[in-house]
């Protein structure tokens, strides 16, 4: 009982979701004693959803296996490829599999918004019932969990992270980032930064009203879900300012993938609003940067694409290559708004 209690306590301490995982696969591995316990999260869209490894302990491991945050999807195995894990997932049902020499026993994660996931437990002795309860009320208590992490984490309009998560997940990236080799593939790939501003918001509040504007935003932070990848990172700064953290391998991809951004909202016709653009400017992540640094290069570019005429990309780098700042400087003599 001592040990259980322990091990609850350890799983409500953290406020971070990668331990959570952890914890949550090592509370079950040191009460249960399999052969391995893994944790699998459900990510993309409908349609084309994979398998995430958020945390495998096999045996006495000391450290947990995890695919890295910034992979790409499409390397991940399609939900098809383990039906019977899919079926868990999609059933809501905990299912055991008692062929061949290792039991495995899966277990459905859920969160506010629905099925996220799977708990798959192989031992070469079946569970009891009591230790079935007890995963399932591990689960439960995972979920909510989750439910305060999303809470406390995300921005009630929206859905998307806000800014006091930001500095982070700033730097949680760039501590996990590896150098760069040949054939590393997106891992080795730069990070970018970039700051979204709507252009002309607060023209939307005066002549259409704030339940309208929040409309707006509410779209807005839509778009943005569907124009990046599951891995990318997507902040609501407040009001009309978004942020978004991405990995890609040159400045000409990270140009397009923000691009891509502003072609999709200008295109959009939002409800009795209609065309809205959207001003954006970025920069590359250096090695040593802290995230205000790197924050205020991207959002004077984005004042330096206001001042260009909006509805426009603009580059940092491509900034001081025209004399136009340097790392440090204000830009001057534009009016934003």
């Amino acid at each position: 009982m001592t040990e259980l209690v322990d091990r609850l306590g350890d799983l409500t301490a953290f406020r971070d979701r990668d331990v959570l995982d952890v914890t949550l696969a090592t509370s079950l591995r040191d009460l249960l004693g399999p052969r391995a316990v893994t944790i699998y999260r459900c990510v993309g869209d409908e349609g084309d959803q994979r398998w995430l490894t958020r945390a495998r302990l096999i045996g006495n491991q000391a450290t947990a296996e995890a695919e890295s945050m910034w992979v790409d999807i499409h390397h991940l195995p399609a939900l098809a490829l383990a039906p019977v894990r899919a079926r868990c997932l999609l059933e809501q049902q905990i299912s055991e599999d008692d062929t061949g020499p290792v039991r495995c026993t899966r277990f459905p994660l859920a969160g506010d918004r629905g099925p996220i996931g799977v708990i798959e437990v192989e031992r070469a002795e079946p569970l009891c019932a009591t230790e079935k309860r007890l995963v399932a009320g591990f689960a439960r208590v995972y979920r909510n969990m989750v439910s305060l992490l999303d809470y406390s984490e995300r921005d009630t309009l929206t859905g998307l992270l806000t800014r006091k998560t930001f500095d982070e997940s700033f730097m949680k990236s760039a501590a996990g980032r590896p150098a760069a080799r040949e054939g590393d593939g997106d891992l080795a790939a730069t990070d970018w930064l970039g700051v979204a501003d709507i252009d002309h918001f607060k023209q939307v509040n005066d002549r259409f009203g704030h339940q309208i504007g929040d409309e707006v935003l509410l779209l807005m932070a839509r778009l943005l879900q569907s124009t990046f990848r599951q891995q990318d990172r997507l902040y609501r700064f407040g009001g009309e300012e978004f942020v978004i953290l991405l990995r890609c391998r040159d400045e000409d991809d990270a140009r397009a993938a923000f691009e891509r951004l502003r072609v999709n909202v200008e295109s959009y016709g939002f409800p009795q609003v209609g065309r809205i653009t959207i001003s954006i400017g970025f920069t590359g992540v250096r090695p040593g940067d802290s995230p205000a640094s790197a924050f205020a290069r991207a959002d004077r570019a984005a004042y330096q694409a206001k001042g260009d005429g909006r509805n426009r990309v603009v580059s940092h780098a491509a900034m001081v290559a025209q004399g136009l700042d340097e790392d440090g400087a204000k830009v001057g003599g534009i009016e934003l708004f």
